[in-house]
């Protein structure tokens, strides 16, 4: 099953946002949701830290921001028919 990463901030609007869209989202393109936040975790902060919510695919960077649902659709697809 394929593994979508949200890195987020608590208090984040934009990071709730990401988090709604893609939990509605999962049950359809069946993928795992894990939610990682960055708040006082140096090495992710430094990495993340103005760009949150930050998405990966099986590890693999996707976007941040936002979400754009038929961007992320393709994205997962493509990503599927290469494993």
């Amino acid at each position: 099953m394929v593994t979508v990463t949200l890195y987020s901030r608590q208090g984040c609007h934009l990071c709730e946002n990401a988090e709604s869209i893609l939990a509605g989202l999962r049950d359809e393109l069946d993928f795992s949701l894990e939610i990682l936040y960055i708040d006082e975790k140096p090495d992710l902060e430094k990495l993340y830290g103005t760009q949150v919510p930050v998405i990966h695919i099986n590890g693999e960077h996707h976007d941040f921001y936002k979400v754009d649902e038929e961007r992320f659709r393709t994205s997962l697809e493509k990503y599927r028919q290469h494993q």
